[in-house]
């Protein structure tokens, strides 16, 4: 009998899995569900395909997510991150095996023991960051070390950026992925090692002045670390290194711009009581009022580029806000996600860049491992590629037995990542290595 998969959410970055499976579910005689919330939105992207259908259902009904859990193979989840530890449980009460792109949560890893004892594989965090970052540094990290390296140094840059051909605004992005983690990014502060010392800072201080990286064919990057890079030195085999750090790669202004952001208060989730029929460029002056930022805001209209990114983003603009908005955060959302929006024809790009520092026969070397990948348009975008790709090429490479782990795991064993860097390169997703 052929293998029955079943996929969870057909959102932005499902787009380029769901085709990838449908060509491999022909090959290979499997049948697909492809289920999500929104009924019409399953049925575009499954778009009348061969080899499987598509459904509508809420995912919050139990009864309904056991029926279609149960007649399955395999599940992937592309659902929102809050809605993994609901199909996760599902699935171990089911004996079914997991496939997700996001985070192992708290949630996710209570659950390991009896994963384990079930012989089921959950395979998580298997999109671009996290995902092919893990799959593409362990295979770099074990090489070196297998010809006898100690590392010393390891930094991991990936962003998720605009191509230059299609660079039209003065923030220098647009949307990709979810809107709602661009505007959460950093507010957790991050953690990370530098010349051997654990360095913290804060979110006020993250876009402020960020380091720069140079990365072939592309230029000159800024970068703000990520959260807690420390937790991932033992996941990568990487005790006794002096330098540590996982950072997202952005244009410099567009830092400089979201540093003037949060001085601002913009990304504030505190409640607030909007008028009725509110203005944006009313609710931003009650907003400089009351926290007394205007003289903040006159000084920083006197930087060209500032002045450009914030009247770009529509804060003076006269523009009413809908009702349902009580806080800054998701005004601020609303609003970028009208400005910052992909056009029909417009190239997203996804750039990666590992930095390793390691001693061979009491030599000190280099080595940069750069990945630089174009969209194709608004709907078929880099970001929905390399989160999609990996994690459809895991579900493939498992149903074939190529991957035969079992227990809750990510992609950091060379039994998982062989398999999918070599699927990822047949499709042009490979990285170039400089020795400095």
């Amino acid at each position: 009998m052929s293998a029955r998969i079943l996929v969870l959410g057909a959102g932005k970055s499902a787009t380029v899995l769901i085709q990838y499976l449908q060509k491999k579910a022909v090959e290979n005689g499997w049948h697909i569900v492809l289920a999500d919330g929104n009924k019409e939105l399953a049925e575009s992207k499954w778009d009348n395909a061969i080899n499987g259908h598509a459904v509508g259902f809420d995912i919050e009904n139990e009864n309904l997510r056991n029926d279609f859990i149960i007649d399955a193979d395999v599940v992937v989840s592309m659902l929102p991150a809050f809605l993994h530890i609901l199909v996760a449980k599902d699935c171990v009460s089911l004996n079914k095996p997991l496939f997700t792109a996001s985070y192992v949560d708290e949630n996710m890893k209570a659950l390991e023991t009896e994963i384990k004892s079930k012989n089921l594989l959950f395979l998580c965090e298997m999109g671009l960051d996290p995902g092919i970052d893990h799959m593409s540094a362990m295979e770099l990290i074990h090489r070196i070390q297998n010809k006898g390296g100690v590392i010393t140094g390891f930094k991991s840059h990936c962003g998720g950026l605009i191509a230059p051909e299609n660079d039209n605004n003065p923030w220098h992005y647009k949307i990709s992925w979810n809107p709602r983690n661009i505007i959460l990014a950093g507010k957790a502060g991050a953690i990370y090692l530098e010349a051997g010392k654990t360095k913290e800072q804060t979110y006020e201080q993250l876009f402020h002045n960020g380091p720069t990286i140079q990365v072939p064919s592309i230029g000159q990057l800024s970068y703000y670390p990520n959260r807690n890079s420390l937790s991932y030195i033992d996941t990568y085999t990487l005790n006794g290194v002096t330098d540590f750090v996982r950072t997202t790669l952005r244009n410099t202004a567009f830092c400089s711009g979201w540093d003037a952001i949060i001085q601002l208060g913009l990304t504030s989730e505190d409640i607030i009581q909007l008028k009725e029929n509110e203005t944006v460029n009313g609710w931003f002056k009650a907003h400089l009022n009351t926290q007394l930022l205007q003289d903040v805001y006159t000084a920083m209209l006197q930087d060209k580029n500032l002045k450009e990114q914030l009247l770009f983003i529509g804060l003076e603009d006269a523009t009413i806000i809908p009702p349902n908005f009580n806080n800054n955060a998701s005004i601020l959302q609303w609003l970028l996600e009208a400005k910052w929006k992909l056009s029909k024809d417009d190239k997203d790009m996804v750039v990666m860049m590992h930095e390793i520092t390691y001693i061979l026969e009491n030599k000190t070397h280099s080595i940069q491992s750069s990945l630089v990948l174009k969209g194709v348009n608004d709907e078929q975008t880099a970001m929905a590629t390399t989160v999609g790709l990996p994690l459809a090429m895991g579900v493939c490479a498992y149903l074939k037995g190529e991957i035969t782990l079992t227990g809750l795991h990510i992609p950091i064993h060379p039994s998982i990542y062989t398999p999918i860097l070599k699927s990822l390169a047949q499709e042009g997703i490979c990285f170039t290595e400089t020795e400095l």
